[in-house]
């Protein structure tokens, strides 16, 4: 547990300290690690094409979050078997360029009506469980911590029933505890108010 967390800080801290970490590419400039964003965007989508059903959207993301995610991924600290040996030959620097390459990209705006009742249960629920406090109160995420909103909805009530029954955790378990005992059917109005915050 030591070596695990010992190795997320450094992680963190590799990626906010790299040359050029966040800042966009100049303009005219290629796309950063453009042979290895193909994939990537056919399963997570772009800022014009919704991602596949069950994947998180990447577009406009936390540039952080997304190159910690990938570190852990590409070092086995983090089990997504859909990625398995797809990051496998990919430097630090390839991390970073793809995690700052979605970051700039706009959210994909969530077509389709939000459900008044879910959305009405959800807004109680994101203040209940103080959602707003570590993801911003309008849901775009800081630095290592996510954007959720806009975000897929079958995927943010996949997450949190994973979260809530300790088969996933973050950098800490701090998610694992603000999901505990949440019920399935607000796991759902949960998921569908974040999902149609702009």
């Amino acid at each position: 547990m030591v070596a695990r967390t010992r190795a997320m800080l450094f992680a963190l801290g590799l990626f906010a300290s790299a040359p050029g970490f966040g800042q966009s590419a100049p303009k005219g400039a290629p796309a950063p690690a453009d042979a290895k964003l193909a994939p990537c965007a056919a399963c997570h989508g772009t800022s014009e094409k919704a991602p596949l059903p069950g994947m998180p959207s990447l577009s406009g993301q936390q540039a952080e979050f997304l190159a910690a995610q990938l570190f852990f991924i590409r070092e086995g600290l983090r089990n997504v078997p859909q990625m398995e040996g797809m990051l496998k030959g990919t430097t630090d620097r390839d991390l970073t360029d793809m995690a700052t390459y979605f970051s700039k990209q706009r959210p994909l705006r969530v077509s389709g009506k939000p459900d008044p009742q879910l959305q009405s249960r959800g807004a109680a629920l994101v203040k209940r469980q103080g959602c707003g406090t570590c993801h911003m109160p309008d849901f775009s995420g800081q630095r290592q911590i996510p954007r959720i909103n806009a975000q897929r909805e079958d995927y943010l009530a996949a997450a949190l029933k994973a979260y809530r029954d300790n088969q996933r955790s973050g950098s800490d378990t701090s998610m694992n505890a603000v999901m505990h005992g949440v019920s399935d059917s607000d796991i759902l109005a949960l998921a569908h108010y974040l999902t149609y915050q702009p």
